[in-house]
């Protein structure tokens, strides 16, 4: 057949629409977006640390029960993001095939092998606070520690929620931490001090003590307790607004900057980023600087206020401070960590112990890993959802989850 030049236009054009159509299914296909819930929203996935090509934004839905979502490319990305929209993400739990990631919007459960999740939340009947700071396991029920709402528990096996708060013995409707220590014992930092519940017998108001400033004789230093932690020989130890202390046998003892923890002013001034003092946000606070001579000082910065606690493997107790950086105590003596060894920064949110032991440090610029006297960072550049760390949690399925403002990161491989 002889082709004359407009056969030959039109034989282009139809090889070139055949391509489009092929290049159009190809891309359908290796490319996949799971939506959870009611409103489709994009999320920002980034794979082997370069950022893919998004579609146009899509505002979020206000409702955190619509916000989850996955963009999933083929092979599978070293890390995805879960937005929570205008929320902390404080605490999370890793617990089979359940992640349980709490917000200041509500507490979410999430199943790793379906992608289903479902909210509890005030709405819901579920809590009596929304914000929660605490989550954990206890036994086999799931205890979360809430802004305002005190101690919520929840019954798995009879899908059932247990509200406890101050007429149960509660010290105060703020829950911060929450531990079943190795005699039965259950520890609760609050706002107002630490409750011990003997034996764990939360339903019994006679197993409630609560210890405080006042009935301790000032051996628990500060009445608000941000964490709380079982030591290697079975003592406690607590994070306050003023030190660490420590609690065996009945004696009480306690630690401040004078003796050693939290880096100095001087060495630690030139690298505070993080704007946020307490003591320009609230009497409390400001008081509290001025007793502890740190009234000079308006920047973001007390080493006596410690907001993350961990004990290691080893019996180390490491604090993470406000502003003077990462505080190492090993029972005698103190070492403290800052930006000019290493860290990301010098406010200590958030610390954790992995199943391998190792501790990570969650900071106001990035996640650390603990190796030795050496730090690996994790920013928002390598996968984070922010820089801001406030939780994290190792999954059953090697993932590894980290909670900030706004959302969450799951890295898909160890680190």
């Amino acid at each position: 057949m002889k082709l004359d030049s407009k056969n030959i236009i039109v034989i282009f054009i139809v090889s070139l629409v055949v391509v489009l159509i092929a290049y159009s299914l190809g891309r359908s296909q290796g490319e996949r977006t799971v939506v959870k819930g009611d409103d489709k929203v994009l999320e920002n996935i980034k794979s082997d640390g370069v950022e893919q090509t998004q579609e146009p934004e899509i505002k979020l839905a206000e409702k955190i029960s619509t916000q989850i979502e996955v963009k999933s490319l083929l092979p599978e990305p070293k890390f995805s993001h879960f937005r929570v929209g205008n929320r902390n993400v404080k605490g999370m739990l890793a617990d089979g095939d359940l992640v349980w990631v709490g917000t200041s919007g509500g507490i979410i459960r999430y199943e790793l092998k379906t992608d289903n999740y479902k909210l509890f939340d005030v709405a819901g009947g579920y809590l009596l606070s929304n914000g929660v700071f605490h989550v954990s396991k206890l036994d086999e029920k799931i205890v979360v520690g809430t802004y305002g709402g005190g101690l919520s528990v929840y019954d798995q096996a009879n899908d059932s929620w247990k509200n406890y708060n101050i007429p149960d013995g509660l010290a105060d409707q703020f829950v911060y931490d929450v531990q079943k220590v190795a005699n039965g014992d259950i520890w609760i930092a609050t706002w107002s001090g630490a409750n011990r519940v003997i034996d764990g017998e939360l339903d019994n108001p006679e197993k409630w003590e609560t210890y405080n400033i006042e009935n301790t004789g000032g051996g628990l230093p500060n009445d608000w307790v941000y964490g709380l932690e079982e030591g290697k020989d079975g003592s406690m130890w607590f994070a306050t607004e003023n030190g660490l202390a420590h609690f065996k046998n009945g004696k009480w003892e306690n630690w401040q900057h004078e003796d050693g923890l939290g880096n100095s002013y001087e060495i630690v001034k030139n690298d505070i980023k993080f704007s946020r003092d307490p003591g320009s946000a609230s009497q409390h606070h400001a008081r509290q600087k001025e007793e502890q001579g740190l009234s000079r000082i308006n920047a973001a910065y007390n080493p006596n206020y410690i907001v993350s606690l961990e004990v290691d493997d080893d019996g180390i107790v490491w604090s993470g401070t406000w502003g003077g950086g990462l505080a190492r105590f090993d029972g005698k003596q103190w070492k403290n960590y800052s930006t000019l060894d290493g860290l990301p920064s010098n406010h200590i949110f958030m610390l954790y112990k992995d199943g391998d032991g190792k501790i990570w440090a969650g900071t106001s610029h990035g996640l650390a890993k603990i190796e030795g006297e050496k730090f690996t960072v994790i920013a928002r550049k390598d996968g984070l959802y922010a820089d801001n760390v406030f939780s994290m949690a190792n999954a059953a399925d090697g993932s590894i989850w980290v909670g900030s403002f706004g959302g969450v990161a799951r890295l898909h491989k160890q680190i």
